[in-house]
């Protein structure tokens, strides 16, 4: 059984297109992140992640292999049966921030098949949270957040921010691979803890040769939940794969794409969606990391508005003052 969150789903845009295009991967993200500080109204220039001297430039990488054994097989019916719904959710999610993750993956030399942990923890939502208050896509729990460089405070909780968490998640993936040197064991410490996993590799019975096999020799010696983990990962990558074979249909949402506007503290995003003439809802969506729906007071921050607003809201910027911190609509 997944697990249970509080979750929305994100405003999209219908948009169909194949699940892992044989001809390549689609990196592209429009939107420049970076903790830096700026003058009100200045504007940071989008990037494509797929174009120039960056995409060259990518790495070789490896594919996860995917075992596809006896508990790979029974999630594959599951996902493709009875529970064929929350996959095809999950899998119209991944067009909003499959392209954000996959094209940091591979930034970092790592299987774009880690994108699918991200589908077991949260369903792609970023607004998810657990029954012991992990939250985000990636689920972090406060203390490892705040480990990993992420704000989690009354005003910002970046477990929430698709960029900042995933940039946070493959680090710490990155380092349970080398403590591990296995993507299985990495995503099941991921779930678990290294001290779990750690005290599954001292119960193992007999040495094995490969990743995959050292990972299914202690699987029984983990917690329940994460003996699910992993084969779940596995059984989403290979249906993604393989969608056309099993009938699925998937309208995926538009994918994360937005410019940057540094704008005052205290701004309100009800307010930058009436200059916008849009939804707050959407800014929201844009910026699920501002716990109040207003910018943290003290100081700019660079705000995420949608692709080509950013001139509307200089021009309200200097057009006189934001309004006073509240709450939102």
């Amino acid at each position: 059984m997944l697990r249970s969150f509080n979750d929305t789903h994100p405003r999209s845009s219908r948009l169909r297109r194949r699940l892992f295009a044989a001809a390549g991967l689609t990196l592209g993200i429009s939107g420049a992140i970076g903790a830096a500080s700026g003058s009100f109204g200045s504007v940071d220039e989008p990037k494509n992640m797929a174009s120039g001297p960056l995409a060259a430039a990518l790495p070789t990488v490896d594919a996860l292999p995917v075992d596809v054994n006896e508990r790979v097989q029974f999630w594959i019916e599951r996902f493709s049966t009875d529970e064929r719904g929350t996959f095809e959710t999950f899998m119209s999610r991944e067009g909003v921030y499959g392209d954000l993750i996959r094209g940091k993956l591979l930034e970092r030399g790592m299987p774009e098949e880690l994108l699918f942990l991200a589908m077991i923890e949260s369903g792609f939502s970023p607004s998810a949270t657990s029954h012991v208050s992990a939250v985000g896509l990636w689920q972090f729990m406060g203390p490892t957040a705040r480990q990993y460089g992420l704000r989690v405070d009354e005003w910002v909780d970046e477990r929430r921010d698709p960029v900042r968490a995933t940039d946070a998640a493959l680090e710490y993936l990155q380092w349970l691979h080398d403590r591990y040197d296995s993507w299985y064991l990495a995503a099941a410490a991921y779930n678990a803890g290294p001290a779990r996993v750690d005290r599954a590799l001292r119960r193992r019975a007999a040495d094995t040769e490969s990743d995959a096999d050292l990972y299914w020799a202690i699987i029984e010696h983990l917690p329940r939940e994460t003996r699910q983990h992993v084969p779940r990962m596995l059984a989403f990558t290979f249906l993604a794969r393989n969608a056309d074979r099993y009938g699925f249909e998937i309208t995926q949402a538009g994918p994360y794409a937005f410019d940057r506007v540094w704008v005052p503290g205290g701004t309100p995003l009800r307010v930058v969606a009436r200059a916008l003439d849009v939804p707050t809802r959407e800014l929201r969506d844009l910026n699920p990391h501002l716990v109040r729906g207003v910018t943290p007071p003290g100081g700019s921050f660079g705000l995420r508005v949608p692709p080509g607003g950013t001139a509307t809201v200089v021009a309200s910027i200097g057009g006189g003052p934001w309004g006073s911190v509240g709450d939102d609509d």
